[in-house]
């Protein structure tokens, strides 16, 4: 399956040096389904932070499964559903979302300045410190 998408890919000129995948988060209407992470909704694995997001999706629903007694009602689960949704959003995905769609267009980039900025931003991460630091503490919100 893969040599064939690869002789595709040098044939026809669409070779990509880090092909991306993102799928945008939208809330998933099944009952009883509850995804987290990569599962619901994925970024680049360039930064790592599809594990940071499952992680902090755990916490959110430990939170919020402490005023469900019952999995069953589902009526109230679908609430605490939408309120996920919103507190995802508003917490730690969105931050990791960015910055790694951001880091994908860097690195991918064929355009001049792109290409410019993508060594500016490898100079600055050679700094170390505060210029790793600081980028690096965004992915673990």
């Amino acid at each position: 399956h893969m040599f064939s998408s690869f002789v595709d890919a040098v044939e026809y000129g669409r070779i990509r040096r880090m092909p991306a995948s993102f799928l945008p988060p939208a809330p998933n209407p099944k009952p009883g389904v509850v995804a987290l992470g990569d599962a619901f909704n994925m970024r680049h694995p360039l930064t790592g932070g599809g594990m940071t997001v499952a992680l902090k999706d755990v916490m959110i629903w430990r939170e919020l499964l402490h005023s469900l007694p019952n999995l069953s009602d589902h009526a109230k689960f679908s609430k605490l559903l939408e309120e996920f949704n919103v507190k995802r959003k508003g917490t730690h995905s969105f931050v990791v979302n960015i910055l790694a769609q951001a880091l994908y267009e860097l690195f991918a980039a064929t355009d001049e300045h792109l290409l410019q900025f993508r060594e500016a931003c490898f100079a600055y991460f050679q700094l170390g410190g505060v210029a790793v630091s600081g980028p690096i503490g965004l992915l673990s919100v």
